[in-house]
């Protein structure tokens, strides 16, 4: 029933960027705390950003400054603008929506690579 879907991953070079997006449906949008993860090759799967509902934001120390999450409710949509990207951001990025601890859910993935 809940479904999370992302879009806007792809290929770009060092240094430019990329901005996701993650429509959900089948929840209460607002109720639900965001958040961006990504999963690289040969590492665990990390948290790269999160925003509560009521809008207060953190960020993993590797994408800090480069990296914003924001929310539009009214879009029932989260989204992750990254800039100035690195060979090393290169992973799935998946979106994850939370109401509670034990109401979790995530989206399919989308393929974020980064060149040198």
């Amino acid at each position: 029933q809940v479904q999370l879907v992302e879009s806007g991953g792809g290929l770009v070079q060092a240094g430019g960027s990329l901005r996701l997006s993650c429509a959900a449906s089948g929840t209460i949008f607002s109720r639900n705390a965001m958040a961006w993860y990504r999963q690289a090759p040969g590492k665990q799967r990390e948290l790269v950003a999160h925003i509560t509902p009521g809008g207060s934001t953190m960020y993993a120390d590797s994408v800090k400054v480069r990296f914003t999450i924001s929310r539009d409710n009214a879009k029932n949509t989260v989204y992750l603008q990254m800039n100035s990207l690195k060979p090393e951001d290169t992973a799935v990025y998946y979106c994850r929506a939370a109401m509670s601890a034990t109401s979790v859910y995530w989206g399919q993935g989308t393929q974020v690579t980064v060149s040198s």
